[in-house]
């Protein structure tokens, strides 16, 4: 009788252990899945960014002294290949009259649709707009220095590790575009206009 209540006991006590695991676990995939948002946000818009530069490097004027430099990556999406392919050569610079002939010569071209990552609309609301969310709360601190880890209580993204780092990254990239100061380590304030 007794050796029947103690396996009785050791099975509700691993059934407990068990459930706190799943709530543990599932925690930690919500967790996952929300900086895994984020980290494909990131990613589209520093393809999207790098699409620009290459549209911009394709259309900038020659210039007699500028080097014949390759591409630092290839016309790859990231998402269709991990490993980084081979750069390739680019010619040296056209002369105006060549891309002149050139363009009225050529077919129109189309580029290829981009695959975007799915996305339900609660997503877009919570990670598309991190930029924004952390410039509004600059422009309501008057100036302060605040710490990275207060700026992602403030907008709800202190959940864990993976959210205060995305809050942490975003705030150094505003600050390498001076959107917003470094005030010390780990602080940043707004800039005094």
């Amino acid at each position: 009788m007794v050796a029947a209540t103690h396996t009785t006991r050791n099975i509700e006590i691993t059934a407990e252990n068990l459930q706190e695991e799943l709530h543990r676990l599932e925690a930690q995939r919500q967790a996952l899945e929300r900086e895994l948002a984020a980290v494909t946000a990131h990613l589209g818009s520093v393809q999207q960014a790098l699409a620009a530069l290459q549209g911009l490097m394709r259309t900038a004027p020659p210039a007699a002294s500028r080097p014949v430099v390759s591409s630092p990556v290839a016309d790859i999406p990231a998402a269709e290949s991990a490993e980084p392919g081979p750069s390739a050569a680019v010619d040296a610079p056209a002369t105006a009259d060549e891309r002149t002939r050139a363009s009225e010569d050529a077919p129109e071209r189309t580029r290829p649709a981009r695959r975007e990552p799915e996305r339900t609309a609660q997503d877009q609301g919570k990670y598309g707009r991190l930029t924004e969310q952390i410039m509004e709360f600059f422009a309501g601190t008057g100036g302060t220095a605040v710490r990275a880890r207060d700026v992602a209580a403030a907008l709800g993204r202190d959940t864990d590790a993976g959210s205060i780092n995305a809050v942490r990254s975003t705030l150094d990239r505003l600050v390498g575009t001076s959107r917003i100061q470094r005030a010390g380590r780990g602080l940043y304030r707004a800039h005094s206009s």
